[in-house]
């Protein structure tokens, strides 16, 4: 995999990517994500959950004013969820 996509990682507790500054996870992160997980979605799911509960709180004591649904559109909503063919 590309030195390139392993650089952009969640910069906490912004949740800014570390390499291109755009809000986690950026583009080039889910093509990453995708690849790691291609054979387990749910997997992905959970951890996606899991960082989004954590973005939560964190950019809640940051006060960001970030819609907990505007998390949700950001970290889960952009895995597809049926099977590719």
């Amino acid at each position: 995999m590309s030195g390139d996509l392993e650089a952009h990682l969640p910069a906490r507790p912004s949740w800014r990517c570390q390499a291109c500054g755009a809000a986690w996870p950026c583009s080039p992160a889910k093509l990453r994500l995708l690849a790691e997980y291609k054979d387990d979605k749910p997997a992905l799911m959970v951890y996606l959950v899991t960082l989004r509960e954590e973005a939560a709180e964190q950019l809640a004591e940051l006060d960001s004013g970030t819609p907990p649904a505007d998390l949700h559109k950001r970290f889960t909503d952009w895995v597809p969820v049926r099977p590719s063919k």
